[in-house]
């Protein structure tokens, strides 16, 4: 993709890169695979990619195709429902075009983020995580692209993309996340210590205390005596932050490790699931 010069600010890089990947994921690949089904429910490649042109076009001011006169059952919120006749406007297309609209959708939202001003990226707006400076909100599409781009691969056998600016943010709001998770859906009592040991290149150690019942991330490493410990790579750990696997099939494949308190880790991993 070839951008416009400009004010240089690091999260557009992050979708440059992970876009970038994303297509090289699915070039060339045959017409059956377009429609293999992915971790996201009711979504095959396909519909992957037609996903990222909705929210781009959205963002960009596009007028939005006509609604849907009945929603799928994987549609489980508002934003699924502006987002899902983006996806079956193009459930028609061949592959290769979504590919090519893909391709020409996020140059040309590159070139208007290239072309803004360093202020620009300071105001205040709406994402999905709140209010936030607009480049807290592209962060939020830098982790969710990365996360479908991943989608696809699994579903296409395609694997690739990893360690770079995409699965980082990924990790760091996974990473951040568990304090809601252990403080607010699993609610033990004060002073109980739960350690995610994350293994990988991006790997880091999360020990989540909880503290007049909420769950804070402690900054010094936490107590030498966590109450349990969750061990894990880094790719399944946000696979059960972003919902892609279930406590189950990551206990039974040996993906997790748990020491200290088994009821309570197993609680954590079945409440990890925060986005889907």
């Amino acid at each position: 993709m070839t951008v416009g010069a400009g004010h240089h600010e690091p999260v557009v890089d992050g979708l440059a890169e992970v876009w970038s990947s994303f297509a090289a994921a699915c070039a060339g690949i045959g017409a059956a695979q377009w429609d293999l089904p992915t971790d996201c429910p009711g979504w095959t490649v396909r519909d992957q990619l037609a996903h990222v042109i909705g929210v781009e076009r959205m963002v960009m001011g596009d007028g939005p195709p006509p609604p849907l006169e009945v929603m799928p059952d994987h549609v489980r919120n508002e934003f699924g429902a502006l987002n899902e006749p983006w996806i079956a406007a193009r459930r028609a297309t061949p592959g290769p075009d979504v590919l090519a609209e893909f391709a020409t959708v996020t140059g040309r939202r590159l070139r208007e983020l290239r072309a803004l001003p360093p202020e620009a990226f300071d105001v205040v707006g709406w994402s999905p995580v709140g209010e936030v400076p607009h480049r807290e909100f592209l962060v939020t599409r830098v982790l969710d692209c990365w996360a479908h781009e991943q989608d696809v691969r699994r579903a296409l056998g395609r694997p690739g993309g990893r360690d770079g600016a995409g699965e980082a943010a990924v990790l760091d709001r996974c990473a951040t996340t568990m304090a809601y998770v252990v403080g607010k859906r699993v609610a033990p009592p004060d002073g109980t210590v739960v350690r995610f040991e994350v293994v990988g290149a991006l790997g880091r150690p999360v020990p989540v205390v909880v503290d007049g019942g909420r769950g804070v991330v402690a900054p010094d490493g936490g107590p030498d005596r966590p109450t349990v410990t969750l061990t894990t790579d880094q790719e399944t750990f946000w696979r059960l932050g972003f919902g892609r696997v279930d406590a189950g099939t990551v206990l039974a494949s040996g993906r997790v490790r748990v020491d200290g308190d088994a009821l309570l880790g197993r609680r954590v991993l079945e409440s990890m699931a925060f986005m889907g």
